[in-house]
């Protein structure tokens, strides 16, 4: 079954961390670009950040420069978004999704909120 299943999300205080992973099946996860996009009533629908399918070009959306970092295994078909000094502009529901620049697979998110 081709499928992205998200985990990881929670409730964070400002200033803390988060690592969601993403496990994927039924394709070959190291052929393609992976995203995470997040989604929030403020913002709408917003990517977050990109990377190739061997791992190298690594793109960030600008106000997640340099908190959060991401990363893949292929061996273990599974995509990470490691998310530090979180903010309450960070609070959404976070997607993982096959592409880099447009997406055709989507899992099913997973909510992060960002509360004291």
């Amino acid at each position: 079954q081709v499928q992205l299943v998200e985990s990881g999300g929670g409730l964070v205080q400002p200033g803390g961390s988060l690592r969601l992973s993403c496990a994927a099946s039924g394709f070959p996860f190291s052929v393609y670009a992976m995203s995470w996009v997040r989604q929030s009533p403020r913002k709408g629908l917003e990517w977050v950040a990109d990377i190739y399918g061997g791992g190298g070009g690594i793109a960030y959306e600008d106000s997640v420069k340099g908190r959060f970092t991401i990363s893949r295994d292929n061996a273990k078909n599974t995509l990470y978004l490691q998310m530090d000094n979180l903010n309450s502009e960070d609070a959404a529901v976070y997607y993982c999704a096959r592409g880099g620049s447009s997406w055709d697979l989507w899992g099913q998110g997973t909510q992060v909120t960002v509360s004291s």
